[in-house]
């Protein structure tokens, strides 16, 4: 649909829309699409190609915008999308990216569907955390131990609020819950490309999420 030539080239886009596509943006963010790159429907399956077309447009399933120059973003999928309690759509990956250049995060999710309120499930650098407990003298004995130090836990939510002052006050990280370990690939949490299972994550960690939203009546 899109792509990125050395004559117009912009770094985190997939690039200006090809010659004779047209993109256009649903509503609620969705990348729609018309053109002779665009498929017909799915062989011999007449529901599943009603499901993917809307008016002719093509729905990707893809969260995204142009923007003034043209330079299509494409920011996560539809399926992962968080709808709140309020009705606000919210795509996690943008923030959790954020997080993550975070020195002291090594992984996050972004959590809040149909919630008051957006949480996350943080996976810290270990490394770097255990070296300001050090500092600072915080004793410990395991890493189950530090990610359970309120010290510890401001610490890191110090952390997350600095690195995301830009967001809508809807997109804050109101609460949020450490882990003593990584994601881990042969538990199937994240694919070989590091990319995280929402929906076994959140399954397997489903009673640690819900006690953060305890208090929510959701």
């Amino acid at each position: 649909m899109a792509v990125n030539t050395f004559e117009a080239l912009r770094f985190g886009t997939v690039g200006k829309v090809l010659p004779g596509v047209e993109i256009r943006i649903a509503p609620d963010g969705e990348i729609l699409a018309k053109g002779p790159n665009v498929m017909k429907g799915y062989y011999k399956k007449p529901e599943e190609t009603r499901d993917v077309f809307e008016n002719g447009w093509f729905k990707t399933g893809d969260i995204g915008f142009i923007d003034a120059d043209g330079f299509l973003t494409i920011t996560d999928r539809k399926k992962d999308l968080i709808v709140t309690a309020g009705g606000k759509n919210i795509a996690p990956q943008p923030i959790e990216n954020v997080l993550k250049t975070n020195p002291y995060i090594a992984n996050a999710v972004v959590i809040g569907d149909r919630r008051r309120y957006v949480a996350a499930l943080i996976v810290p650098n270990f490394e770097k955390i255990e070296e300001y407990a050090k500092f600072v003298k915080i004793p410990f004995k395991d890493r189950a131990e530090l990610v359970r130090n309120e010290q510890i836990v401001g610490f890191l939510r110090s952390e997350i609020e600095r690195a995301t002052p830009n967001l809508a006050s809807y997109e804050r990280i109101k609460k949020i819950a450490i882990l003593d370990h990584e994601f881990d690939i042969e538990q199937d949490e994240i694919t070989p490309t590091l990319k995280v299972k929402r929906n076994i994550i959140e399954n397997r960690y489903r009673e640690l999420i819900e006690g953060l939203y305890k208090d929510d009546g959701n």
